[in-house]
């Protein structure tokens, strides 16, 4: 669920919300991808959205609602949502539960987690996430398959890099603190401390606001700025 969407700089495309007004939308998939993570797609139906926007997400006739970045391409024609059920988090278990044909009210999309096109012939981007923070980074990697980047994704055990193979293996770094399988054996922030030598980056964060925090006493300690720093946080 999204908590927190804050830009610390200038170099992103600011958009406003849509208008709010609820929709049905029919589930097309849900598609399990670790014991407790799975893919709900939903169709696309009219919906316009750019690479880093959320939705919110309701179950007809529920109280209450949650956030999802979206985690599919601008140029899908369906949308798909990145969750994690939890053991404590009710609505996640009953979204896993959807079936084929079932109804969900979405509203949206909103949110300013996006790149400026303008700039992506010209910069280089540091994407670090946790957990399903990868959402809204899969989602521009889908959208805009040319640019420089290069993610960093933080998870305990290397089988939770979600579809890591969506990545070209040479832009995607996978940090695992309970194995030794993935690229990296250390948290992200680890990895900042020991691998991130230049600050020629737009950096964005989204996962974890423990991870974050850290993270961005890391890169100013190394000399980023305000300007080059973008975070949307998780609880």
């Amino acid at each position: 669920m999204l908590l927190i969407n804050e830009n610390a700089g200038k170099n992103i495309r600011i958009v406003s919300v849509s208008d709010e007004i609820d929709k049905l939308y029919k589930v097309l998939d849900v598609r399990s991808l670790t014991s407790d993570t799975y893919v709900l797609r939903i169709e696309r139906k009219n919906m316009k959205f750019i690479a880093g926007q959320h939705v919110r997400v309701r179950i007809p006739d529920h109280p209450q609602f949650r956030l999802y970045s979206i985690y599919s391409g601008e140029h899908d024609p369906y949308i798909d949502l990145l969750i994690k059920e939890v053991p404590t988090g009710v609505y996640s278990q009953l979204l896993r539960k959807r079936t084929r044909g079932d109804l969900l009210e979405v509203k949206g999309p909103s949110g300013s987690f996006t790149l400026n096109p303008q700039l992506l012939k010209t910069e280089r981007y540091l994407f670090i996430a946790t957990g399903t923070g990868i959402s809204p980074f899969h989602s521009y990697i889908l959208s805009y398959p040319d640019f420089n980047y290069h993610l960093l994704h933080g998870v305990r055990y290397s089988f939770e890099a979600y579809e890591s193979n969506t990545y070209p293996a040479d832009k995607i770094t996978i940090c695992t603190s309970g194995d030794d399988k993935g690229h990296f054996h250390g948290r992200v922030t680890q990895y900042l401390e020991e691998k991130v030598h230049s600050t020629d980056y737009l950096v964005y964060l989204c996962g974890n606001s423990a991870m974050i925090n850290d993270a961005i006493d890391i890169l100013k300690g190394k000399g980023f700025k305000n300007d080059q720093l973008f975070i949307e946080s998780y609880f």
